[in-house]
């Protein structure tokens, strides 16, 4: 089977396969070739985005990178590179292959795997992590019908300010999660801190300094104990494969809300003593933790982009915590018998290096982790790898091997993308 073909845009936005170069994929800026097996058909639900400023970096038969810095069949028209911003439940495991070209605008807070065209179709470079459909494309009804379902909801708790800001979330940013809230099935969202303790580069939802246009609204404010504990229970009753969970990308670190979750959480527990009640988390306050647990927390999502101090400070620039606070966070819930997952943000040639290897590890041995949840990280990766102070690669396993070994190493661990219902 010959390789993928490199796509690439023209200046009005058209994508065209090209007639000679194959594809070609990037790990932390290292170009590499890409084979037929490296890849999967474009799932449904993923969009292809334009690199503006960027030029496409294609294979030709000589085996040679090339950058192309014209169209094949008009040379005075200027070209870009293409990306693929995968469906949820999918890992990249390379990233689009591109020159980047000076005064380039900055890239909005997505992830960029690579796409190629074989057999009549686009293909990318990734793997599907987690069998789930909780959002899949073809899981939800038109949209009509949501916004049917959801004014209803929002007649029915007109006076519940998270429920109004979780309409809002679903009709007009079609968050999955909050979708899936009004649909009455799997996890629902329930964000309460407006406020957060991490200045992280890639925040999704507050950028003070404008280098990225946030692609959330963050809340604007704090919901009471009664408000979430309406939202929970009424997502609840669904008995859908339900559960909640604090700590959303429309907000920002829900543990300075400790003293709200935890009396949310009890009156959660007064009518639904066993519902998975989960805590998406940067792990900063592991004495909180502890308490959420004894009022009847169920589980953890600590998220790290490295389990290297210095990277994992460099990206999070956390105010008065450490990553050593988030690993006490996911040892403080296995302590109290609960579920602890990892959401690993993901970058190919950076997750995937020995160092990040031993370090990931030697948290599973010290944590007795349950779940890597592998979630691709949403920032432009020159931004996110100068942040860093990291250069390409020498020496990288990749993603997909890296899961192997893992598998190999720990069989007892899980590995997906979303939070599991406990019980």
């Amino acid at each position: 089977m010959s390789a993928p073909r490199l796509v690439y845009a023209d200046a009005e936005g058209k994508v065209f396969d090209h007639p000679e170069l194959a594809m070609a994929g990037s790990a932390a800026g290292r170009w590499q070739p890409v084979e037929a097996q490296d890849c999967i058909p474009l799932p449904e639900g993923s969009e292809l985005f334009l690199l503006p400023g960027r030029l496409p970096v294609g294979v030709g038969d000589d085996g040679k990178f090339e950058i192309v810095d014209e169209h094949p069949e008009n040379p005075d028209e200027k070209v870009c590179a293409v990306a693929a911003f995968m469906a949820p439940a999918h890992t990249a495991t390379l990233w689009a292959a591109y020159k980047t070209t000076p005064g380039a605008p900055n890239l909005p807070l997505f992830a960029y795997a690579a796409v190629g065209f074989m057999e009549n179709d686009f293909v990318v470079t990734g793997l599907r992590i987690d069998p789930l459909p909780r959002q899949d494309p073809g899981r939800f009804p038109p949209p009509e019908r949501l916004q049917s379902a959801a004014r209803r909801l929002l007649r029915q708790y007109k006076q519940n300010r998270l429920w109004q800001h979780l309409g809002t979330c679903a009709m007009t940013y079609g968050c999955p999660a909050a979708k899936n809230l009004v649909l009455g099935r799997w996890e629902a969202p329930l964000p309460t801190s407006p406020v957060c303790n991490a200045d992280c580069v890639g925040c999704l939802s507050f950028q003070p300094d404008g280098v990225f246009p946030v692609t959330q609204e963050r809340i604007k404010f704090t919901p009471s104990p009664e408000e979430v504990a309406e939202v929970a229970l009424h997502h609840f009753r669904n008995k859908r494969e339900a559960l909640v969970s604090f700590g959303q990308g429309c907000e920002g670190e829900p543990l300075l809300q400790a003293d709200l979750l935890s009396k949310a959480i009890r009156l959660i527990r007064l009518e639904e003593p066993l519902g998975t009640i989960n805590l998406n988390t940067n792990g900063s306050r592991p004495d909180q933790v502890g308490r959420l647990m004894t009022d009847g927390l169920s589980s953890i999502r600590v998220s790290v982009n490295s389990l290297i101090p210095e990277r994992h400070a460099a990206y999070y620039r956390p105010k008065g915590w450490s990553l050593a606070q988030a690993i006490d966070s996911l040892k403080a819930v296995k302590r109290a018998g609960g579920h602890a997952s990892l959401n690993l943000l993901t970058m190919p040639g950076l997750t995937d290096r020995p160092e990040e290897m031993d370090a990931l590890c030697q948290v599973i041995e010290q944590t007795k982790l349950d779940l890597i949840q592998w979630r691709n990280i949403n920032i432009d990766p020159e931004i996110y790898l100068k942040a860093l102070g990291l250069g390409q690669p020498k020496e990288r396993l990749g993603v997909a091997a890296m899961i192997d070994e893992l598998r190999r190493r720990f069989p007892g661990l899980k590995h997906g993308y979303f939070n599991p219902k406990i019980g």
